[in-house]
């Protein structure tokens, strides 16, 4: 079990770096753009994201967080919570939404509330993951 623990901190920690990055780097960089080429770079990173290499490192790292968290530690069951919640199913629910909706309606207009939604729910996921990754690492500490 603290191998799968180690696992799952390493995995939330790596998803943390790559929210940070979109909320410290890509989307201020991209609002820097004009409107047009932020909208294509964004639709086009939306289309990338959808690959095995990531899409392995974000549900592996959700499944290994879940078995992970059964090592019967309170931590553990914190982390997984905060990665399952604040990553996946914010993901899920709230993000991809409104990737289809730049993809469907792909306005210079829309990209401007796209924004606006779309960043500080990025924030979230970023914190949610660097949590959950602290929480991996004091669960291993127990085991």
């Amino acid at each position: 079990m603290f191998t799968l623990t180690i696992v799952a901190a390493l995995g939330c920690g790596l998803m943390a770096g790559v929210f940070f990055a979109f909320s410290a780097m890509v989307m201020p960089g991209l609002r820097r753009a004009t409107p047009a080429e932020g909208l294509a770079a964004m639709r086009a990173i939306n289309i990338a994201v959808v690959n095995p290499v990531f899409l392995t490192a974000f549900l592996g790292t959700a499944a290994v967080s879940v078995v992970a968290a059964f090592g019967g530690t309170v931590a553990g069951w914190v982390g997984a919570a905060l990665y399952v919640l604040g990553s996946v199913v914010l993901t899920a629910a709230y993000h991809v939404p409104r990737n289809n909706a730049l993809e469907e309606r792909g306005t210079i207009e829309y990209w401007a509330r796209y924004l606006k939604e779309w960043v500080p729910a990025n924030h979230v996921r970023a914190i949610a993951c660097l949590g959950a990754a602290v929480a991996f690492t004091i669960a291993a500490t127990q085991l």
